[in-house]
């Protein structure tokens, strides 16, 4: 009997990591989350999981240290019997907005070390992990990026940058291991309501209404977790490399 395949999304407590943990639990995931902190949300998530006839399972984790990375991935094997999918969307933004020629060393160093440098080398130990083992159930592996990979913010140049460099390592890691049937794939969300665009979400909002997204209203976590669900499942195995935006049309070129 074929066990039932095991997705690990880290940053999956809150947000858009939530949303995720919640579809690809009732589409017949085992869902394996991290967070560096558990908190009430991390209970109800599982609960929530187990409700709709899935497993689920809180793993405290700092995406940034990548000596724990192997540990982090023996405690998703040793729940979950595998490895099948790797959601990658745990991520900071720049410490603080403000001018390009103001950025310091201690914003970028924090931001490329979370969202590029653990990021890939977790990438890395999954990749292996994958190659490693037969394959029960389609793999892939999976980066939610952002518009930012391409629309230049100089008020949080780092968090740009580090986004654009995801990107071509989408490209690399798909390239790597598309002999292999993994699929690498980039989700790149625009401008959706979380925690972390609270802050600015007046401004936002004003944005919104004056047309800078087409489709004149917020992003939902919903949004970006609907699409992942195709791609985690294989329906979309021959676009390995890609990278699509879920933005209500905010990156397209326009006149």
């Amino acid at each position: 009997m074929m066990r039932q395949p095991v997705a690990l999304i880290t940053g999956g407590r809150q947000g858009i990591g939530q949303a995720i943990v919640k579809q690809l639990a009732k589409v017949g995931f085992a869902v394996a989350f991290t967070a560096r902190n558990s908190n009430d949300d991390c209970a109800e998530l599982i609960a929530y999981c187990e409700s709709v006839g899935s497993r689920a399972c809180y793993i405290p984790n700092d995406l940034a240290d990548i000596s724990g990375h192997c540990a982090l991935l023996d405690q998703v094997i040793s729940w979950g019997g595998g490895l099948d999918c790797l959601v990658n969307n745990a991520g900071i933004s720049s410490l603080a907005r403000g001018d390009l020629l103001e950025l310091t060393t201690e914003s970028f160093d924090q931001v490329m070390t979370v969202n590029v440098r653990g990021t890939l080398f977790l990438s890395q130990a999954v990749a292996k992990l994958m190659l490693e083992t037969s394959a029960e159930c389609y793999r892939s592996i999976i980066t939610i990026s952002s518009v930012s990979a391409l629309m230049a913010s100089p008020e949080r140049a780092d968090y740009c940058m580090s986004k654009a460099a995801l990107a071509m390592f989408n490209k690399t890691l798909a390239l790597r291991l598309a002999g292999d049937n993994i699929g690498v794939f980039e989700l790149r969300p625009g401008i959706i309501k979380t925690s972390m665009t609270a802050g600015v979400a007046n401004r936002y909002e004003q944005h919104i209404q004056e047309g800078l997204v087409p489709a004149k209203r917020w992003g939902i976590p919903e949004d970006i977790a609907s699409a992942v669900v195709p791609f985690a499942q294989g329906y979309m195995a021959f676009a390995s490399g890609s990278a699509i935006e879920l933005d209500g049309g905010l990156s397209i070129n326009r006149l």
